[in-house]
């Protein structure tokens, strides 16, 4: 019998907004939705052991490449190539009215976990829960010109390179070794082994993926401008709405990029139903390195509602 981190899934595609999304679909098609949202430099083999943890729940599973990943593809050549946050959480949205999925538990880290925090946030009512990898993750653009410390700032270091022409160049030319580097700085404690990095390098090979890459880390920073279709949500976003859905924030208390703990700071922008779990020596790819327990919060988010 093959564990659940093994087994084979079918990959689907469909037509949602500006996309065709590639995606995963486990578990039986009546069961509880849950939308599981990969991060930055990751693919969906993050949720190779969450997934079918879920599907054997009997949840109704979606594991979806974002955009500039894997094998979803834009549709049309003059749609902007967009990283920003706005983009990612559209995206989510169109997915879910693509798979006629009214409502959905969304769980997420890095962008996944931006992009689910912002559906959470400006559409509750299409979010039954909200598992979140370090809690609040809704860029504050309008500050991003302030400096943090030395200690924090030195961690960003991969941000400022994709500011330049050098950075662009680094990554069209070195990506595999880029994100690999990025890998081990934020998952110090992850012993993980070139087989499992390679299962997620061919995801980089997307054709804008480093398109998107850039344009994320340059708008979070103010240095270049949105895609316009998106103007409102941004505005929206720029208002820090709070999220009352109820919600469990994760911190993987070895993360090589995010302050360890730092969702103990979060509760003002969340309502009562919040709740934290705190994951030693995890660090930031929170649903591979910790699946057992990503996977718990999540079922733990459908026993309460």
């Amino acid at each position: 019998m093959h564990s659940p981190s093994h087994q084979v899934v079918a990959i689907h595609s469909i037509q949602a907004g500006a996309l065709q999304i590639a995606y995963q679909a486990l578990g039986p098609s009546a069961g509880p939705p849950v939308l599981l949202l990969h991060g930055f430099p990751y693919d969906i083999h993050a949720y190779a052991a969450v997934g079918p943890r879920l599907a054997e729940a009997g949840c109704r599973v979606i594991v979806p490449w974002l955009r500039g990943f894997g094998e979803t593809r834009f549709l049309h050549a003059d749609t902007p190539r967009s990283g920003q946050q706005a983009a990612l959480a559209y995206d989510a949205l169109q997915l879910m009215d693509a798979l006629h999925i009214p409502q959905a538990v969304l769980a997420g880290y890095d962008w996944g976990g931006r992009a689910a925090c912002i559906l959470a946030a400006l559409y509750p009512q299409r979010v039954r829960g909200l598992v979140s990898g370090l809690g609040y993750a809704i860029q504050d653009i309008a500050t991003a010109g302030q400096a943090a410390s030395p200690k924090e700032e030195h961690k960003l270091w991969y941000q400022y390179y994709l500011h330049g022409a050098r950075g662009a160049a680094g990554l069209e030319a070195h990506r595999y070794a880029f994100c690999r580097l990025l890998w081990q700085m934020w998952s110090p404690s992850w012993q993980f082994d070139e087989a499992t990095y390679a299962r997620t390098t061919s995801a980089f090979d997307n054709p804008d993926f480093v398109a998107v890459v850039l344009h994320s880390y340059r708008h979070r920073h103010g240095l270049v401008a949105g895609d316009p279709a998106l103007a409102g949500w941004e505005a929206a976003l720029a208002q820090r709405p709070r999220i009352t859905v109820p919600t469990i924030a994760i911190d993987g208390l070895d993360d090589g990029v995010a302050a360890a703990g730092g969702s103990a700071t979060h509760a003002p922008f969340f309502g009562s139903a919040f709740s934290r779990t705190l994951l030693p020596g995890i660090g930031h790819n929170l649903p591979q390195e910790a699946p057992v327990e990503f996977t718990d919060a999540i079922l733990r988010l459908l026993a309460q509602t």
